[in-house]
């Protein structure tokens, strides 16, 4: 059998989503891409413009989820936020970054993960 680490990362970003949406999160997008990079889900969240990456492991042999999202990551999620936020014409939207990190079927959500990183 063989492993499509792209098939498996958008099964668990449509899990993700279906996670949000059931704690009233509205889906914008699905994997924004731009030319600074990709953003998992775009999403509102009451007044909040949510950026959201998504992270998937099967076990912690590697390390936890969420420890992926590391600095040179969100300054690629910041980036694309940025070029988003341009590109729609949006100033006024008060905007944040989170995590969903999903190992095996637990799901954890990180609001405010990070701020915005240059």
């Amino acid at each position: 059998m063989r492993y499509n680490r792209r098939e498996v990362g958008t099964e668990y970003e449509h899990k993700a989503a279906e996670y949000l949406k059931g704690l009233g999160y509205r889906i914008l997008e699905y994997n924004y891409r731009c030319r600074k990079g990709e953003i998992d889900l775009i999403a509102r969240d009451g007044d909040y413009l949510v950026f959201c990456e998504v992270k998937y492991r099967r076990n912690t042999r590697k390390g936890y989820p969420s420890e992926a999202v590391d600095i040179r990551k969100q300054r690629i999620i910041s980036g694309c936020a940025m070029y988003y936020l341009m590109q729609k014409g949006i100033s006024d939207v008060p905007c944040r970054f989170d995590v969903v990190s999903m190992e095996g079927e637990q799901v954890t959500l990180i609001k405010n993960a990070f701020d915005f990183a240059y």
